[in-house]
């Protein structure tokens, strides 16, 4: 006999296909949905709170840091990116340009017209434009350090696109700083990328990896990239922030620089840093199951939802009410309450609409706690709890004097997430040690639909048309070089044994993390 088939709110469920099922969960949950424009999105309320709520911790955070915010223009003159050359190398397949300033009439067609003389290019990233002002700004060492954040959108031409993931436009922050030294502008970079680090564990409940990327994957322009790298459900790695210490590249094509304590000329040395709306992406791929999203209660734009149960056809309209003012009385009371040592308010809202099957729309869009109250849970003196966390058709009846274990809950629920997506973290990273193994690993054990999580092994950082042509093959990139397995002494000497590169057969104490990714 075949085994019945659980019904679920989501379909296709993961093992059955994770790309539709991660598109099902965003439509189910009224995230977002495709645009008249090709590759760009249209982030639905729902979708949005969850970056509201993401922005007003992270802005938070970065103030406290040091930083300040401002804006910079979206248009960049195509000047500026010839000033850096590794850097428009590495934007120029994904910029758009605009090349007219006005629209004519022409026989009832619109067309282009009045030519620009010098080009623009919608913004990809700002260093250029943003590393213009600091020139301006910068001019002693007493003006250092100068610490700058931009919340803004960015436009990058995709081929292919995934919501949330990959999409032309998107929504980001970016951090530019300049320093008097490279001893600051190199802990900058290693402050911010902790701060990433503390924010997705703490807050989206996503464990990562932080460590130094690879020279071939190094952001052009910079000298090193620091990332957080993040492991989805089909185990596949996510990308979830970076830091880049610039060191004085942008600086001397830019010409920021400033008279220096021994009064001579010097270069600043520049950070940049930043994260998006992709983070909803690795949200929704870290959490959620088949019957859609899952938040994470601190992330969350609204904690719990009560849902009134009132007499059909307003059949008894004096229950009802009663039944309303009680859900009104509960609202209020569990809205004087906070959870978390981040003293974060409880946010409560009340469906009253006679929509059916708005129980399973909640679920959907994985608000943390549902509460159902009706006429009969009054009489009984308390409301009928349920967890996102937990199957759906699972509930507790919860009464009115125990209200205040709603913050414990809504505790609980945030470590046990982050528990669940660590364990699975652990239970998917490899150590290897030959290149047949990293072969078997990702040709004949794993198919690409069923990826083989992270692979750790020696090797060292030099990059060949050969070890390029194989790691192609087997469709991984080297993720980072990560710190929890490249520790250091006290000296700042590795830990780590020597061994032998499984790609060159050099001597070499780096351990690097391989896999496939988004």
């Amino acid at each position: 006999m075949t085994a019945k088939k659980v019904r679920t709110a989501i379909t296709p469920i993961r093992e059955e296909n994770f790309s539709e099922w991660y598109q099902s969960v965003i439509n189910g949950a009224e995230m977002a949905e495709n645009s008249v424009v090709r590759g760009c999105m249209v982030i639905r309320p729902w979708g949005f709170g969850i970056w509201e709520t993401m922005q007003k911790v992270l802005d938070e955070r970065i103030k406290k840091t040091g930083h300040e915010n401002a804006y910079f223009p979206l248009l960049i003159p195509k000047s500026f990116f010839q000033k850096e050359a590794d850097h428009i190398e590495g934007f120029a397949t994904e910029c758009a340009v605009v090349t007219h300033t006005k629209l004519e009439n022409q026989d009832g067609t619109l067309v282009p017209a009045g030519k620009l003389e010098e080009e623009y290019i919608i913004r990809p990233t700002s260093e250029m434009i943003i590393g213009k002002s600091f020139s301006d700004w910068v001019h002693s060492y007493r003006d250092l350090p100068l610490k700058i954040n931009q919340w803004a959108n960015v436009m990058r031409w995709e081929m292919r696109t995934r919501m949330f993931l990959r999409t032309s436009e998107f929504l980001w922050q970016e951090g530019h700083t300049a320093h008097e030294t490279e001893q600051e502008a190199r802990e900058e970079t290693e402050i911010m990328l902790q701060e990433y680090k503390k924010f997705l564990e703490n807050y989206l409940a996503i464990p990562v990896l932080e460590g130094e990327k690879t020279p071939e994957e190094t952001f052009p322009g910079a000298e090193n990239t620091y990332t957080v790298e993040a492991m989805m459900q089909d185990k596949k790695a996510l990308q979830a922030g970076t830091s880049h210490y610039l060191g004085q590249n942008f600086a001397k094509s830019l010409e920021i620089k400033f008279q220096s304590r021994n009064e001579t000329e010097e270069f600043a040395y520049t950070t940049s840093w930043g994260v998006s709306t992709r983070l909803i992406g690795g949200l929704i791929m870290t959490h959620s199951d088949d019957d859609g999203l899952v938040l994470p209660p601190k992330i969350a734009p609204q904690h719990i939802v009560i849902l009134p149960f009132l007499s059909r056809k307003n059949s008894n309209p004096d229950a009802d009410t009663a039944v309303l003012e009680k859900c009104k009385t509960l609202q209020n009371r569990l809205e004087e309450l906070s959870f978390s040592s981040d003293t974060i308010d409880i946010s409560v809202k009340i469906d009253s609409s006679e929509k059916s099957g708005k129980n399973w729309d909640w679920v959907r869009k994985g608000i943390p706690l549902r509460i159902a109250l009706g006429e009969r849970d009054i009489e009984k003196g308390g409301f009928m709890l349920s967890r996102r966390d937990r199957p759906a058709n699972e509930k507790e009846f919860v009464s009115f004097e125990d209200i205040e274990r709603i913050p414990e809950i809504l505790e609980e629920m945030q470590n046990t997430l982050f528990e669940k997506a660590q364990k699975f973290q652990k239970e998917n990273i490899t150590e290897i040690s030959s290149l047949d193994d990293l072969k078997s690993h990702f040709l004949e054990k794993n198919s690409e639909n069923s990826p083989a999580g992270f692979v750790i092994c020696y090797a060292d950082k030099e990059i060949n048309e050969e070890r390029e042509q194989l790691l192609k093959e087997l469709k991984i990139t080297a993720r980072c070089i990560p710190y929890a397995y490249n520790k250091k002494d006290e000296q700042g000497n590795p830990e780590n044994s020597e061994s032998k590169c499984i790609f060159s057969g050099k001597t070499t104490t780096t351990k690097i993390v391989y896999a496939r990714a988004y």
